[in-house]
């Protein structure tokens, strides 16, 4: 049988880290949590990706449009319908790959509830990479992206943290800040922080989390419930367009794409 968990420690054996089947599940400073944890109120995951699209796709009829043919896409991509393959780990990394051939059918796990497409597809080959590094410092996650050079996509990074249920958190990034309050009034469009690669979010029972990133250039914020919050580093803020997806305003691949997030306690 494969191993499905993995656990992480840092050289001074003060932070640790949970990961499962390629999601971070735990990552713990001195006993103290700060992963929302599944099965409680709010999201059913921990972290999750959204690729290659962000948003919802309802409003295109599900539609991509491209210049190798439409693809069909679920709201926030269909990367979170694929299994992750382990590739490596050591007591403080573990990487995971996804891998995907053209046009390769995948089952659509929002149908027929939520949707009308029963399959989604994608008209372009490409590996997603995972890979998890945590140091006495902070916990690096970084995302390798490969494909062949103008492939149309979006990405984000979708990780959920734990809160103290009070509600009276609050969220820093430059001079501006931001109340759970407020998070939860904006609702499903998730609350925008463009052109910010670091954000801090403010803890009332515990130390400070600051997240750093490279690549994303935004973030988007977004909870229904005061015991989680997701701070999720996105390429693009969707809500703010038409939302007709095509390449025209999505990123275009180098061939080579990286993208990193650092969590770090402070």
């Amino acid at each position: 049988m494969k191993k499905k968990s993995f656990s992480l420690i840092s050289n001074d054996s003060k932070s640790a880290v949970k990961i499962e089947k390629g999601e971070l599940i735990s990552y713990q400073k001195e006993g103290v949590e700060f992963i929302h944890q599944k099965g409680n109120k709010g999201w059913r995951n921990s972290d999750d990706e959204m690729f290659p699209v962000i948003g919802p796709t309802a409003k295109n009829n599900f539609r991509v449009h491209t210049k190798k043919g439409d693809g069909i896409q679920d709201q926030h991509g269909f990367l979170r319908e694929m299994k992750y393959l382990f590739i490596s780990s050591d007591k403080k990394t573990a990487v995971f790959r996804k891998t995907y051939a053209k046009n390769t059918q995948i089952k659509n796990s929002k149908f027929p509830d939520k949707s009308s497409e029963a399959f989604l597809f994608w008209p372009f080959d490409f590996t997603f990479e995972k890979r998890f590094t945590l140091s006495n410092q902070s916990l690096n996650i970084d995302f390798i992206i490969n494909s062949k050079i103008n492939m149309p996509f979006m990405f984000g990074y979708h990780p959920a943290f734990l809160l103290s249920n009070s509600g009276k958190e609050t969220l820093q990034f430059g001079d501006v800040k931001i109340t759970l309050e407020t998070i939860l009034k904006t609702g499903s469009n998730a609350f925008p922080v463009l052109h910010s690669n670091k954000i801090t979010l403010n803890n009332i029972d515990k130390s400070n989390l600051e997240i750093t990133t490279t690549g994303f250039e935004n973030f988007m914020l977004w909870t229904e419930v005061n015991n989680m919050l997701c701070i999720e580093p996105i390429t693009q803020y969707t809500s703010f367009t038409d939302q007709l997806f095509s390449d025209k305003n999505m990123h275009l691949s180098k061939g080579e794409n990286r993208f990193s997030v650092q969590l770090k306690i402070v």
